[in-house]
């Protein structure tokens, strides 16, 4: 449990309101006083909660978006309408990136990046709910994307789940019966993929057929060229006649394999992907893809980045399909 501000004038010997005096800067306070109540909240680990406050009086208006990938184009185009939803709030938001890193991910949850915002919208891939329980810092924290069991704030995600399934059913309506998938992780902690592929699994057994293993390809990353050898290497074994990819990026690689292949999508190959990014818009033929509702992401986040003090709530977002050329 985080120290609060009764704690540390209990351990240092002094009045709540002569902590507060130190903690705001106040000159008119003993220098050995200010010492042990410094060394008070060294010791406690105490870290005034400067977001709350500033965020109900509007003070500063400073919040932090932190995403793995800032050129991926998904969190691209969501840091620019959270940006732009902010401005009409009187908020301006900071931009970090963690690249997936464990050790930067932890500092942020703790505090310790030196930031100082109001609240951080945050989306993780290295830490475990475990570390996210674990957290010292005090700064209102919302969680973005996929998350594995109970969060210990309020968590905004859509229903992974009921996107593959929905994504694997229309590809079963059009008459694919190998269906493949690109984006398994095993190695990582994003919950994306487990839950994609979950749902790929559900609607598959649903509908009467076993997921083959042979057919879900794992990658490092989520990149084009990872979609793009993931696609070669299942050519290699079989070709399917439908592959669900759990990115826009992915699908993209994958499209460029088959192209060099001789293989026609949709003809041979009907794609889907994920994220509903420009480049699947232009792409040739046009992408098929689950859109998440970016807007309604970015809104909802902050939205409960304002409510903090209530109990933690898992926050569903809206997504539908967008059936074009690939199918």
């Amino acid at each position: 449990m985080n120290a609060r501000l009764r704690d540390v004038a209990e351990h240092a010997g002094v009045s709540v309101r002569t902590v507060s005096n130190v903690v705001n800067g106040f000159r008119y306070v003993a220098p050995d006083t200010r010492t042990r109540v410094q060394a008070s909240i060294d010791e406690l680990g105490y870290r005034p909660n400067l977001a709350a406050r500033t965020l109900r009086h509007s003070r500063t208006g400073l919040i932090a978006l932190v995403v793995p990938e800032i050129d991926s184009p998904y969190f691209a185009e969501l840091a620019a309408r959270t940006v732009r939803i902010a401005q009409h709030r009187g908020l301006t938001v900071l931009i970090d990136q963690t690249d997936g890193d464990f050790e930067r991910e932890r500092l942020l949850l703790h505090g310790k990046r030196g930031q100082l915002v109001d609240g951080v919208l945050f989306s993780p891939w290295a830490v475990a709910p475990a570390d996210l329980a674990a957290r010292t810092d005090t700064v209102p924290l919302v969680l973005l994307g996929e998350h594995d069991g109970p969060a210990p704030v309020d968590h905004v995600a859509i229903d992974n789940v009921a996107a593959a399934r929905e994504a694997t059913r229309h590809l079963l309506a059009t008459g694919r019966r190998r269906i493949a998938v690109i984006g398994v992780q095993p190695r990582t902690l994003n919950a994306s993929a487990r839950q994609r592929l979950a749902g790929y699994r559900q609607e598959l057994e649903a509908f009467g057929l076993a997921p083959v293993v042979d057919r879900e390809r794992p990658v490092r990353r989520l990149h084009r060229s990872d979609g793009y050898q993931a696609m070669l290497e299942l050519l290699d074994s079989e070709t399917p006649d439908a592959v669900f990819c759990f990115t826009d990026q992915l699908a993209l690689g994958a499209m460029r394999a088959l192209a060099e292949r001789g293989l026609s999508v949709p003809d041979d190959v009907a794609i889907v992907g994920f994220d509903d990014i420009e480049d699947g818009r232009y792409s040739v033929p046009a992408l098929t893809t689950v859109s998440p509702d970016k807007d309604q992401i970015a809104s909802l986040a902050l939205d409960a980045l304002a409510a903090q003090g209530k109990p933690p709530r898992s926050i569903i977002a809206p997504h539908e399909l967008i059936v074009r050329a690939t199918t």
